[in-house]
Order: structure tokens, then sequence, then C-alpha cells
């Protein structure tokens, strides 16, 4: 039998001694910077072409790699019950065994959300479920029919699909195997090191610097998403209490003034608070948008359709169960017929792109869940990533959602929430529930809301690339080049969104996701041979933690 070795603890990513980029690795952050810019420079000076070839790209993907979306995203579902269940990795604990965790759950559960997922609740709570109650794959079967009460829980089966445990399994994989290979192995905060048990120290060199561009770029697009929603959505909360309407143009869309107004107050208002740090001005903006988020929910519940979306939430979630096994594995193709050209359409436009969504978004909110999570156990980081946020998100789209289609069932709305943007869509809602003068009032509350939430998610984003970019290291050092990533993401969602609209945001994301999400099977991979092999190193007395244990946290 031969000798177990103790696991590998130290990693050397060669980064700059001086000058500007001090601190950081310059293979990593100047070809990030460079292949961005190339893309920004490209769909400005060049339109026509870029949008062009991405679209190409992205029609590809979308035609070629669903059944790679639809299987790996299963994968993370799976990897993440294994290990919760599984008795020898669900005990050990992101750190020495006497940590505890540095954040309140509250706080813990606040950060999570509002970084994950609190941008698009705003937005797809109320749109989602009108959309699937309209079309979705029962409705294009036959086996249902569209806005009627038979396609109601179908219209949550499909939205608790695309944002419950599929889209939490991806983002605790990545911020398990990071946390895992930071806090018990001393490794840097970066992608690279959750791949050390495949790779090895080839990860020093330009094998990790690749991963770690990848993942930068991946949390560049991916974010960029979330903000071209938020931006569309406040742009048309600011039309809502008065304030802007000349932010829009003759066609009710978004002007060009009116999208770099809105990315000049949210990335300012995000850089200043990244410069604050995590356990400042993070942990302040997620915990008022948390106690904002209590409100305007239970606004919904009081207010809304309360039975409606009481039957949406407990029926909904039943039914998403029982039917989660088979909706996980399924793969429409096109076969030449109309029925399976139009459930592959519909299965690209919606699950294929949220897949696409959650990978893109993976590395950003993985490596943020990683940052505020030492100290916690395997079993208790995978449940409370997965679960907990996942409930919210079906609380969020019963009440929301259910509030909306009960209004339009009844006559109530008459067709004015259907019409409206998907931004727009709650504006109007709680517009018809108050009236004018209280709508207004609400109006203002959830457009700051949503200024929390799109500050937050930025400036988490704009951390944790410069993370990333400085080997794991989240220092002071950092502060020139958080505002160069504050300006750059501005630049990018503006860009995008004023040549092309969120399509060409889209487009670019789904293309920037497909290489990260090889990257996050091998993380998977790379974390069941560690816990595994760390048991093996238990029973022949072989230390597998490596590092000092944290100070307690004032």
């Amino acid at each position: 039998m031969s000798k177990i070795e103790p696991p590998l603890s130290d990693l050397p990513i060669k980064t700059a001694e001086g000058g500007f980029y001090h601190g950081f690795s310059k293979d990593v952050t100047i070809t990030s910077k460079l292949l961005v810019g190339l893309l920004i420079l490209w769909a400005v000076v060049f339109p026509e072409q870029a949008g062009g070839i991405l679209s190409g790209f992205n029609s590809f993907i979308l035609t070629n790699f669903a059944t790679w979306y639809v299987w790996v995203m299963a994968l993370f579902v799976i990897v993440c019950l294994v290990l919760a269940i599984w008795p020898a990795a669900g005990r050990l604990r992101l750190g020495h065994d006497n940590e505890r965790p540095e954040f309140s759950n509250f706080s813990w559960f606040s950060m999570m959300f509002g970084a994950g997922i609190g941008v698009g609740m705003l937005t797809w709570a109320v749109a989602e479920p009108l959309y699937h109650f309209k079309n979705n794959p029962e409705v294009i079967q036959g086996l249902a029919n569209g806005e009627s009460m038979d396609n109601f829980i179908n219209a949550y089966k499909y939205s608790y699909l695309h944002w419950g445990f599929s889209a939490w399994s991806s983002y605790a994989v990545t911020g398990l195997a990071l946390a895992f290979f930071a806090y018990r192995r001393g490794l840097p905060l970066t992608i690279r090191s959750s791949l050390t048990p495949l790779f090895g120290n080839a990860l020093s060199g330009w094998v990790g610097h690749i991963i770690d561009i990848v993942a930068v770029i991946a949390t560049i697009l991916g974010v960029a998403q979330t903000l071209g929603f938020g931006v569309e959505q406040f742009i048309a909360g600011m039309n809502q209490i008065g304030l802007g309407s000349w932010m829009l143009n003759g066609e009710g869309a978004p002007s060009t003034a009116g999208i770099v107004v809105a990315l000049v107050i949210i990335m300012g208002a995000s850089t200043m608070s990244a410069l604050s740090g995590v356990g400042k001005g993070i942990k302040w903006l997620s915990n008022i948008n948390m106690g904002l988020s209590i409100f305007l929910l239970a606004f919904l519940i009081i207010f809304g359709s309360t039975w409606f979306g009481t039957q949406a939430l407990f029926v909904g979630m039943w039914e998403y169960i029982i039917a989660l096994p088979g909706m996980l594995f399924t793969v429409y193709h096109d076969n030449g017929t109309e029925t399976s050209a139009a459930l592959a359409s519909w299965q690209g436009g919606w699950t294929v792109f949220y897949w696409a969504w959650w990978v893109a978004f993976a590395p950003f909110v993985g490596l943020f869940l990683a940052r505020i999570s030492r100290g916690r156990t395997i079993r208790e980081f995978v449940l409370g990533a997965m679960i907990v946020p996942s409930i919210m998100c079906f609380v969020w789209f019963s009440y929301g959602g259910g509030t909306a289609i009960d209004m339009e069932l009844s006559g109530v709305a008459e067709g004015a929430i259907y019409a409206s943007s998907d931004g727009g869509k709650i504006f109007t809602m709680t517009n018809i529930i108050l009236g004018d003068v209280l709508g207004w009032g609400m109006a203002v509350i959830i457009v700051i809301l949503l200024m929390t939430y799109l500050v937050t998610s930025a400036d988490s984003a704009v951390l944790i690339v410069n993370t990333i970019n400085a080997a794991g290291d989240e220092g002071p050092k950092a502060r020139p080049h958080i505002i160069f990533w504050g300006v750059i993401l501005a630049v990018i969602v503006g860009a995008l969104l004023i040549i092309g609209g969120l399509s060409a945001i889209q487009t670019a994301m789904v293309i920037g996701a497909l290489p990260f999400s090889v990257v996050m099977l091998l993380m998977c991979i790379s974390l069941f041979k560690a816990i595994y092999r760390d048991g093996l190193r238990a029973r022949a007395g072989v230390e597998t933690i490596t590092i000092l244990p944290q100070e307690p946290a004032e």
C-alpha cells in the first residue's frame, strides 16, 4: 500500500511586487482587462458585425449544448444532496473544528440572497409566472390551456424550476469548493485553488491563469446580465414616480441618456460600497434590502391575492418537487415537427438560458458565499445555500406572480399588467392595488429596494473580480482596481444595452458561461476526491487541516 501524503497546502501564484499591479497576478488581470476591453470596443465600433457573430455563436450553443447545460445542472443538484447526506462530508467544518461562523444567520442569508438573486426577484417574481401561465411545455403539447386555471400550477412548476434548487446548487457547488480548499488547506481564495486535487502545482502557471481568466469573464458577463435587467427596471421605476420620463425614448424603452444616468448612479454607489469592504458597506446594504424585501413581501401577502398565492406556494412546491427528477433531465430536440420545434425553442429561450445565467453568475456568487461562510459545516453550507434561498424565491414568486395572475384572471387588471414591460409589471400591479397616491409611495420603496439590490450585486462582483485577480487576496491594495472594474462593468452594460438591448448582453453571457461550466464540473470531481482522500488520511493519522484557526470575530 502506497504512503498517503498530506494534501497540497501551498499554491504559489506569482503577483507583482510593485507598481500599479502590486499584489495582483498581472497575467490574469491584464489578460482579463484586454479581453473584456476588446469585447466592448468590438461591440461599440462594429455593432452589426458583433451582433451577427455573437448571435451565430449563441444559436450554435443553444442548439448543440442544450443537453450539456441541462445535464450538468442536474449533476450540481445531485452533488449537493450527496454532500449533505454523506456523513464523512456533511460534518466537516469549513475551517478548524472549533471555528464558528463570522456572520450571524440573518446577515449570512441577507448577503447570500441579495448578491445571488435579489435583483431578479423584483422583475421576474411577477413577470415569469405570467409568461408561463400563457405558455409552457404542457401548453405546447396540448396538455393544458394557456391563461386558464388548469395551467396555473404549471406556471409555478416551471418558475420554481428556473429559480429553485438548480440555480442555488450551482452557487453552492462553486462556493463549497472554494471555501473547502481555502479554509481547510490554506490555499488562496481563488477559482484555481478548487482544482488542486486534479492539477496540483500546475495551477501555479498558465493552467491556473486560464481558469481564473475564464472565471473573471464569466463573472463580468453574468453580472452585466443582471444589471441590464435592473437598469431597465430602475428606469421604469423612476418613470413611475415621475422622475424619469426623460429617461425613456419615444417607444417607451430606456433612452441612451437614461441608461447612462442610471449606470452612473448605480455604479457610483456600488463602487463606494465596494471600497468599504464586505464587513461594512455590503453587509449594511444587504441588511437594508432584506428589511425592505420583508416589508414588500409582507405587503403582497396581506394586500395581494393571499389565498391564490398560498395555493401557488404549497401546491406549486409539491408539483415542482414531484416533477423535479423528470424536469432536471428532460431535453427537448427539434425533430422536424411543429411541436418539437416549439418545445426546443421554449427550452432554449428559458431553461438553457437560465442555466447559462446561473453558471455565469456562479464564480461571483460562489466566491462571495465562500468569503462569508467560514466556520460553517459542509451540511450547513449546502442546505443553507441551496434550500433556504430557494424557498424565499418560491414565496416571492407565489405572492408576486400569483397576485398578478389573479388580477388578470378576475379582470381587475384589465390587461394592464400583461401590457407593462417586464420591469414595470410590479409597479403596475402595486399601483392597481393601492391607487395612484399610495401606489406612488410603494413605487418609491421598490425603487430604493431595487437600488440596494443593484448596488449589492455590483459591488460584490467588483470585489470578487479583484479577489480572483489578486490571487485570492482582497486587501486595501485593490482600491484602484475596484474603481477600474466598476467603470468597466458600467461601460459594458451601457454599451451592450445601447447597441442591442438585453439580447446583446444575453448572447454574450451564454457564450461566456460555457467554458466555466466545464470548470464547475471539474470542481465537483475535485471536491469528492479531496473529501475521500481526507478520509483515508484521517484513518492513517495524516493531518488534513493545514491552516491556523481564524481569529474570533468581534
